[in-house]
């Protein structure tokens, strides 16, 4: 904790420097694109679909980076002193960014995409008090209102061009449309009895809600709140009483914790499977089935359906 606390801390002397020496003035883009920092993957994501031609998106979290746990280094500080518009998920996801984006965000326009979403649609987060789950992603219609928001800050940022943001971002959610269509096809497949979802931590409740799944994770919605003997016990004696066949890995969690669950299951007389790796709060390598957030989706919900319609038909 000493160490992140430092390294906030650094990250926050950086940018005062930075803006000290740079002031509000920004240097132009060569090539006449609008400069965009992005956080996590999916939000680069979204911000390069909407965008298209008229952006260049840097995200500052690559494929299997936790950003409960992100801290800006002196590099991030730069990148988003450069860019002429930032986003990020907001919902107190990024939560070691949170200080160094409000400080830029005086300066620039920042947007909370997850923010932008209708309150009343959002989960609690029962740790604090008046904050909501943030892994919105992970219901399509959710992330639906995300890509609007986006749209209207570029078109806010650069009006001259507001038409191809609204294709870009109608043709987008044309295809996200389909997508949540096809989650739910998916899903039914399943009988609801054996829609069980058990991953490394809470990341999963509003994909559970929206395509029918109970959800239980071993760690809470922050990854930053490690899992104790006696979590792993209960949930072990849980997957033991519903005999729940398959719990699944996140990338962005280290496999440990699912492995410790799994040997908690079998001391108590029954095996559990690893049915797969999920991506969640992560993208994955560009070239992996989850290197965008439609493959990541697809991707999650494939591997879901595969463990636990096998599991059905024993």
């Amino acid at each position: 904790m000493l160490l992140r606390v430092l390294s906030l801390l650094l990250a926050l002397v950086i940018l005062g420097a930075t803006l000290a020496a740079c002031g509000t003035a920004q240097s132009a883009p060569v090539d006449g694109r609008l400069r965009v920092v992005a956080t996590t993957g999916q939000v680069a994501d979204a911000a390069a679909r909407v965008g298209g031609e008229r952006v260049r998106v840097t995200a500052l979290m690559g494929p299997g980076i936790d950003p409960h746990l992100y801290v800006a280094s002196e590099g991030d500080v730069s990148r988003l002193q450069q860019a002429d518009l930032i986003f990020y998920n907001g919902l107190f996801l990024e939560a070691q960014l949170a200080q160094v984006l409000a400080q830029i965000g005086q300066r620039k326009p920042v947007l909370a995409v997850a923010e932008a979403i209708e309150p009343a649609r959002l989960l609690a987060w029962d740790e604090y008090e008046d904050q909501f789950d943030p892994h919105v992603w992970f219901d399509v219609t959710l992330w639906i209102e995300a890509v609007h928001a986006i749209r209207d800050a570029y078109i806010a940022a650069d009006p001259e061009h507001a038409e191809s943001y609204r294709a870009n971002a109608a043709a987008y959610v044309q295809e996200l449309a389909a997508l949540h269509e096809e989650l739910l096809a998916l899903a039914a497949t399943v009988p609801a009895e054996r829609r069980v979802l058990i991953t490394a931590h809470d990341a999963f409740h509003y994909f559970g809600r929206a395509y029918g799944f109970e959800v239980h994770g071993l760690q809470g919605i922050s990854t930053a709140s490690e899992a104790g003997a006696a979590d792993v016990r209960e949930l072990a004696e849980f997957i033991v009483a519903r005999r729940i066949p398959a719990i699944f890995v996140e990338t962005s969690v280290p496999v440990r914790t699912i492995e410790a669950l799994q040997a908690a299951v079998a001391a108590r007389g029954f095996q559990v499977a690893i049915g797969g790796e999920l991506y969640s709060d992560a993208l994955g390598d560009a070239d992996s089935p989850g290197g965008t957030y439609i493959g990541m989706m697809r991707h999650n919900m494939t591997t879901i359906v595969a463990a636990l319609h096998e599991a059905s038909q024993e």
